[in-house]
C-alpha cells in the first residue's frame, strides 16, 4: 500500500482496511462532509491542466475522494500529498495506485486539512467541501510559503464572491480580503450533474496566485478594518464606526498602542472625534464599503494608523 499517515488516529484507516472495502459504485457519500465526487474525467483533466504542474512539483490535493483527479495529478507531479477526512476514501485512493509506479509518489494524510501542519507543497488542487471553503483559502494564503498557485472548486456563489469587484452584488469583505493577497481568476463553471451525488447548487473553479512580494500589511489589522466597513456594505462607512461597541474596542486599542509606544495619553481624547477626522480627511465619510476598492481601504488604514487607531 502507498504511504498513509494520520493526524489524530491511526486506528481509523486500519479499521477501514480490515473489513471488506466498499466498491466505488456503492459508496454512500457523506454529504455532511461535503462529499460530492467529481465523476466527469474531462472536468478533472481541465482542472489539473489549469494548475500548470511541472515535473518537479509537489501537489497538495484536498479531499481526493476515490482518486479520480488524484491519478491525473500523479501523471504530472513529482509527488502528491492527499488530505482526506474519510477513512474509506483514504483507503480507496491508496488502492488506485497499489502496485503501480505512482504508488511511491502518493502520500495520503487522514485528517482535517484546516487543523493539519502541512508539509511544503508547490500547488494546491481541491474539489473543496463547502464547509471549509473560506478557512481553506485563508489557510493557503497565510502559509509562510504559500503555494505558487491553487486551483480550487467551490460552490458557484462562493467562487463568484472571490472574483467580485466593487459595485458587484456579490462584492464583500471576502472579495477584498482575498484580492489583497492574491490574484483570483474564474476558470470554469461546473454543472451539478458532473458530481455523484449531484449537489444542490452549481460549482465553479478559480485559480488563486498569491502576490509576490506579499503586501506589507498586517492581516489582522486589515481584516479588522474591513469588518467595520462591511458590517452593512450598502451603508456609509461612517455608520459602521458609530457603533458603541466598535468605539469601545478602538478606544481600548488606542490606549494599548499608547502604552506600548511610551506615548503620554490624554484622557480627554475622544476616539469618536479622531475617527470622524480621519474619515473627513480621507473623504471616506459618505463612501460605502461595497463601492470601495483595495486602494481606498489601504488609504483609510494608513490614516487611522497615523493617529494611533488600530484594529487588532
Amino acid at each position: 500500500m502507498g504511504k498513509i499517515t494520520s493526524m489524530k488516529h491511526n486506528n481509523a484507516l486500519a479499521a477501514a482496511n480490515s473489513a471488506p472495502v466498499e466498491r466505488l459504485n456503492i459508496f454512500k457519500m457523506n454529504t455532511g462532509l461535503g462529499q460530492h465526487m467529481l465523476k466527469n474525467p474531462l472536468v478533472a483533466k481541465g482542472i489539473v491542466d489549469k494548475a500548470d504542474i511541472k515535473s518537479a512539483d509537489v501537489v497538495l490535493e484536498v479531499g481526493p475522494g476515490t482518486g479520480n483527479m488524484t491519478v491525473k495529478i500523479l501523471e504530472k507531479a513529482r509527488k502528491v500529498i492527499a488530505v482526506e477526512m474519510d477513512p474509506r476514501m483514504a483507503a480507496e485512493v491508496t488502492k488506485r495506485v497499489q502496485g503501480k509506479p505512482e504508488q511511491k509518489k502518493l502520500e495520503v494524510i487522514l485528517g482535517d486539512v484546516i487543523k493539519a501542519d502541512l508539509p511544503y507543497f508547490d500547488i494546491c488542487i481541491s474539489n473543496t467541501p463547502y464547509q471549509i471553503s473560506s478557512p481553506l483559502v485563508f489557510k493557503l494564503l497565510n502559509l509562510p510559503r504559500p503555494p505558487r498557485v491553487s486551483v480550487l472548486m467551490f460552490q458557484r456563489e462562493f467562487a463568484m464572491r472571490l472574483v467580485a469587484r466593487p459595485g458587484d452584488p456579490l462584492y464583500c469583505r471576502l472579495s477584498v480580503n482575498v484580492q489583497m493577497w492574491a490574484t483570483v481568476t474564474h476558470i470554469m463553471k461546473v454543472g451539478k450533474n458532473n458530481f455523484r451525488p449531484p449537489p444542490q447548487v452549481e460549482s465553479s473553479v478559480v485559480r488563486i496566485e498569491p502576490k509576490n512580494p506579499r503586501p506589507p500589511v498586517d492581516f489582522q489589522e486589515w481584516d479588522g478594518l474591513l469588518r467595520i466597513c462591511f458590517v452593512r456594505k450598502n451603508r456609509t462607512i461612517s455608520a459602521g464606526f458609530k457603533s458603541t461597541a466598535v468605539r469601545d474596542i478602538l478606544t481600548k486599542n488606542y490606549r494599548t498602542y499608547c502604552s506600548q509606544n511610551d506615548i503620554m495619553m490624554d484622557d480627554s481624547v475622544d476616539i469618536g472625534i479622531l475617527i470622524d477626522r480621519v474619515l473627513e480627511e480621507t473623504e471616506m465619510t459618505h463612501e460605502r464599503g461595497g463601492k470601495c476598492d483595495e486602494a481606498d481601504f489601504l488609504k483609510l488604514l494608513y490614516a487611522f494608523h497615523q493617529v494611533g487607531i488600530h484594529f487588532a
